[in-house]
């Protein structure tokens, strides 16, 4: 079959962007031909359709969320809707010609029919999946109910018409099961869970001439502990939970936090107050943004690491989110083998704890035996090893390219 991906991004290291690289690759593997169109490429998706007014960060699309979703009061709803669906018209024609170009037997809708950042790109999908009876694959990593900053809006009845669209030709897939009976409560729309996955059939790289230099242009020195935490700086992550629980380890010198990912997707106001916290806490909190890019390379005359060079010298993950859709970097710290401290956040607790892994737990607070625990995996390498492959070979189970093949499979069946 010839698959075309449509999101608003297919760039970095974001999650949906990370996910369909995993399902390009598997789909590939399968004997597909895959295309991409987004409002930004790059990486695996370069040389594919860019359509700028698909990036929710374009000009005139900011507006309209800012209008829909803003403290400000929108005089005329009506209008604004109004103007949601010329935009849409504008965007359709593109896509329109995107799908017939590529002679597309089927499209994969990355995210864009479910989280409303783009709403004219909702609508325009919604539109042009009715107009061209195409048969359509809706992966939905975030919706609109699922995100606070949504819950208030001026345009409810649009939302429920385009996040997401139902429609017969349209098959949803949901990333955990909370989503899965939330979208049928809501909606009356049934979906196919496929979880993140990642390629545990083939362990990744470690430490190689390119990376070995990490721990020494950080600054640390020889035994010296590296507690990663690999996201962005937006409060759902709860890394005071993390900075807490460095505080509390009885270690022989001051612990430094790094983190690896942006402090301005929602402003600053959390990053200060996280290094303040740090401050009273006795915790070094290092950005490292500006060293760890989706792929190795050079910028602004300094060497740029991959963020999975980043992940074999960590000698202990923090994941203290409050929520997740799913939770990439904790599979990623999995894959890599590494000890994680997990917050009991609810798709954890749905759909991943279950599965037996061994992690250090907090349940929304650090007690004493998450300290001690976390202790333990820093002083005894034997009980890290073991866990880690433990770990490693229950994902390997649930979490697999072979899994999603499976999935993959059974869905694309239906349109055959």
């Amino acid at each position: 079959m010839r698959i075309g991906f449509i999101s608003t991004r297919l760039n970095g290291t974001d999650g949906v962007s990370l996910e369909v690289e995993k399902w390009a690759t598997v789909l590939r593997r399968m004997g597909h031909e895959v295309f991409f169109c987004a409002g930004e490429l790059g990486g695996y998706s370069a040389g594919g359709t860019l359509i700028p007014q698909l990036h929710f960060n374009h000009q005139s699309i900011l507006v309209f969320s800012r209008r829909a979703f803003g403290d400000g009061e929108e005089p005329d709803p009506e209008k604004l809707v109004d103007e949601i669906y010329e935009m849409a018209d504008q965007i359709r024609a593109p896509l329109r010609h995107f799908i017939r170009s590529h002679r597309l037997d089927v499209i994969i809708v990355q995210n864009a029919l479910t989280i409303p950042m783009n709403l004219p790109l909702g609508v325009a999908l919604t539109g042009l999946i009715a107009e061209l009876g195409i048969a359509t694959i809706a992966h939905h990593h975030d919706f609109y109910w699922e995100r606070e900053r949504y819950q208030f809006s001026k345009i409810f009845d649009l939302l429920d018409t385009a996040f997401p669209a139902k429609l017969p030709t349209i098959q949803h897939v949901t990333i955990n099961t909370i989503a899965q009976r939330r979208l049928r409560a809501r909606r009356g729309i049934d979906s196919v869970v496929i979880p993140n996955v990642l390629d545990f059939a083939n362990p990744p790289r470690g430490i190689d001439d390119y990376n070995a230099d990490l721990r020494e242009t950080l600054g640390l020195r020889p035994g010296q502990y590296f507690f990663l935490q690999p996201t962005r700086v937006i409060r759902r992550k709860g890394i005071e939970l993390a900075l807490e629980l460095l505080h509390r380890i009885d270690l022989p010198e001051e612990p430094c936090l790094y983190i690896t990912h942006s402090a301005t997707d929602e402003g600053l106001n959390y990053w200060n107050w996280l290094r303040r916290e740090a401050r009273v806490m006795n915790v070094r909190l290092e950005l490292i943004d500006y060293l760890v890019g989706a792929r190795r390379g050079r910028e602004n005359g300094h060497k740029i690491y991959a963020l999975w060079d980043v992940y074999p010298h960590a000698d202990l993950v923090t994941y203290p989110s409050k929520y997740e859709g799913f939770g990439n970097a904790l599979l990623e710290a999995v894959y890599f083998k590494r000890p994680v401290v997990v917050n009991r956040y609810p798709v954890y607790n749905a759909d991943i704890a279950p599965l037996g892994f061994e992690f250090v737990e907090l349940d929304g607070y650090v007690n004493d035996t998450a300290v001690q625990q976390a202790h333990e995996f820093l002083q005894d390498p034997e009980r890290r090893r073991a866990a880690a492959e433990r770990n490693y070979e229950i994902a390997r189970e649930h979490f697999s390219f072979e899994v999603l093949e499976q999935k993959l499979r059974e869905l694309l069946a239906v349109f055959s």
